[in-house]
């Protein structure tokens, strides 16, 4: 098992399976779940499994920069946000790359268009990887995909 990673509350990382090279994402130890930002979403079969293709603006604050991404639908979930309300949401699984180190996470898709993080990495996806220091940001130095 490798060290686990010291990282800020909110961090630089990749979704390499998405083609997500580059995404802010707030260090959510309050959420469960991790979730991406998706403004479209459709959903289709592909070898009698229900996938969906998304659309996600990756750079916070520009709409301008859209990357459409496919994966297998892994569950569908009732997710309760931080102000309560519920909402149903396709969860797909994905490898998150920070600090050199990748692993798998299942993510829900739903719209943060309003929000300041186009993803939030929740806990379950920290699980023996990862310490959260609530006071700093971006401590682990971001590397580019080759």
């Amino acid at each position: 098992m490798k060290e686990k990673l010291i990282v800020g509350w909110r961090e630089t990382l990749s979704l390499p399976g998405l083609g997500i090279d580059k995404i802010n994402a707030k260090i959510d130890t309050g959420a469960r779940t991790s979730c991406l930002h998706a403004f479209k979403v459709e959903s289709f079969k592909k070898d009698e499994a229900l996938w969906v293709r998304f659309w996600i603006h990756p750079i916070q604050r520009n709409s301008d920069v859209e990357v459409v991404c496919e994966a297998k639908v892994i569950d569908e979930r009732i997710v309760r946000d931080s102000g309560g309300h519920e909402e149903s949401r396709y969860v797909i699984e994905s490898e998150v790359s920070i600090g050199g180190q990748t692993w798998p996470i299942e993510i829900t898709l739903t719209n943060r268009e309003n929000m300041a993080f186009r993803m939030l990495l929740g806990r379950t996806a920290m699980h023996d990887r990862i310490i959260v220091d609530p006071v700093e940001s971006f401590l682990v130095p971001f590397e580019e995909s080759k």
